[in-house]
């Protein structure tokens, strides 16, 4: 691995990769040897949401042109009518080759004997899917896909790596008054050296996974902050569809638990959601039952516990044999007997989390943003593929398939960018050390805790309103609090949840209809005297105009847009 002079005032590299996931890493392993490439990591560099992904990847691996059909029906069927269907079938196109490329980098996918003996890959179905088509390692398949990933990063001498460096903001032209709009660089906070660095760039991705931790109960790493969507949006870039956030019906309800994710095949392999009298239930509000779209199913067992007043529903896979259950989920077995539950003999206890962030930072097929030199892949960007509503085991393949077409298009764009000009330091003269740290751990827990109640699962006019009151007062506050004391990285995290928390409340505000993940109560049925439209929200000062050059898939449906 490559690494910096341990007290540098700067850092230069072609490009800097702000995250370490699946996206970030794979970028920078195609990058390697053709770039000088950084990459920044929160915390240790496994600590993001791929680590904790259990399903696996959706993938069509032959040229059957029904098969891919079939997986682009299903995804937009799954998006509620908002799925960009040339995105859709970008993805599952490039779906074989993403595959082809982690077995390539030795990613441990699980297999089976064929009737002729022979080991071919195991597939497994999850809700949304018509047919078997997800490839996983057991039952820790983003396991595999990070710790695979990290360690070929970590001997590649052509990537250096920057551990528990969180980024504080991007550097613009535009910001600084140096000609037209482009990125320049980020401001960079040191978490154990406790300080500010700069990094000069021409080419910054974004690659910082979603923003899940702005609700109370959550699936996600404590890391998933919607860092990359504050920042972006903050630096000029439109943002889209922040009201469909993604909650995973199945979390296992425990004290302890922390929100452990109990996947989405365990109820593709058979698995039944029950009233705690035994009682199933999904029947009653979808043919497909338990192979329902997440939303649907969250929406379900939402519905069931607050008219029955239940503080959780069951799961249960019992019915299965405990070899087949212990083959097929080892980690889900293991960690549910950690917690006094065995899945072979018994229900378990669980409950909806919030999940996944479908809206973000607006793309294009190459991974562009509203801002040259400035990409975003993964969970923080809005490429059109998710809709309304991500189906399972589609968003590892978004990772890899755009972090693919980023690299494409950065290693021919990098000779023709200009280098960075000079640029300032870090000023903190006029700040000083905060006595008064309870105000961001209170403001923290205020903000998660409203936005649970308000802009969760189900949404109201009144609601949405309410929260909006909190977001402006909250924003003002914090606002000051960091224009007077030194940053931290809990302060950081905080500025941005409040930009991520008024950027979903706003689009909410606008989606007058109930779509995919955005059910309210004042609007109940989708709107029909409308062809469905994308949420865009524009940063102030921004004209709809500055989308990417050749962008042509932005004119497919209308928009709502707003300043």
């Amino acid at each position: 691995m490559g690494t910096a002079n341990p007290n540098p005032p700067h850092h230069e590299c072609d490009v800097l990769i702000i995250g370490s996931g699946a996206a970030g890493l794979s970028l920078a392993l195609r990058l390697a040897g053709k770039a000088r490439v950084a990459v920044l990591s929160k915390g240790a560099l496994r600590e993001g949401s791929t680590l904790w992904a259990q399903g696996g990847i959706a993938a069509v691996m032959d040229d059957d042109r029904e098969a891919i059909d079939s997986h682009v029906r299903d995804t937009v069927v799954a998006g509620a009518g908002l799925c960009h269907t040339d995105v859709v079938r970008f993805t599952i196109e490039h779906g074989r080759e993403s595959i082809q490329w982690l077995i390539d980098q030795g990613v441990p996918f699980t297999r089976k004997h064929s009737a002729g003996g022979e080991p071919e890959y195991h597939l497994t179905r999850e809700g949304g899917h018509s047919h078997r088509r997800i490839f996983h390692a057991a039952d820790t398949t983003g396991h595999a896909i990070e710790t695979t990933l990290e360690q070929k990063v970590r001997r590649h001498r052509k990537v250096a790596l920057f551990e528990h460096h969180i980024a504080v903001d991007l550097i613009t032209a535009a910001k600084l008054g140096k000609g037209e709009q482009r990125i320049l660089g980020a401001y960079v906070l040191d978490r154990k050296r406790e300080r500010v660095v700069l990094f000069r760039a021409p080419v910054v991705v974004l690659a910082t996974g979603g923003a899940s931790k702005v609700y109370l109960y959550t699936t996600n790493p404590d890391l998933s902050t919607g860092d990359g969507v504050a920042m972006a949006w903050r630096a000029g870039c439109r943002v889209a569809n922040m009201e469909f956030n993604q909650f995973h019906p199945t979390c296992l309800y425990h004290p302890k638990a922390k929100s452990f994710l109990i996947s989405e095949a365990v109820r593709g392999e058979g698995g039944r959601l029950l009233l705690p009298d035994g009682t199933p239930f999904m029947e009653q509000f979808d043919r497909r039952a338990e192979l329902a779209p997440r939303d649907i199913v969250a929406r379900a067992i939402d519905h069931v516990m607050k008219r029955h007043g239940l503080e959780y529903v069951l799961l249960d896979i019992s019915h299965r044999p405990a070899e087949f259950i212990e083959e097929h989920f080892p980690n889900i077995h293991q960690r549910c007997l950690e917690f006094g539950f065995d899945i072979t003999r018994e229900p378990i206890p669980v409950v909806p989390a919030a999940h996944y962030t479908c809206g973000g930072v607006m793309t294009d097929l190459r991974a562009r943003t509203d801002i040259p030199g400035l990409y975003a892949i993964g969970e923080v960007a809005f490429t059109g593929l998710h809709g309304a509503n991500r189906m399972a085991s589609n968003s590892l393949l978004e990772c890899l398939v755009f972090a693919a077409a980023a690299a494409n298009d950065i290693e021919r764009e990098l000779p023709r960018l200009a280098p960075p000009p000079e640029l300032p330091a870090w000023d903190e003269s006029r700040v000083t050390d905060s006595d008064e740290e309870v105000v961001v751990t209170h403001n923290w827990d205020e903000l998660r805790r409203f936005m649970w109640d308000y802009v969760g699962i189900v949404r109201s006019d009144k609601r949405l309103q309410r929260a909006m009151h909190r977001v402006e007062l909250l924003r003002r506050e914090i606002n000051e609090y960091y224009g007077h004391f030194r940053i931290t990285s809990d302060l950081l995290e905080l500025r941005n949840l409040v930009v991520v928390a008024e950027l979903i409340v706003r689009c909410a505000m606008l989606r007058t209809e109930s779509r995919g993940l955005h059910y309210t109560l004042d609007y109940p049925e989708p709107d029909e005297s409308r062809p469905p439209h994308d949420t865009i929200l524009i940063p102030p000062g921004r004209r709809s105009a500055n989308a990417p050059a050749g962008d042509e898939r932005r004119t497919i449906r209308p928009s709502r847009e707003r300043e």
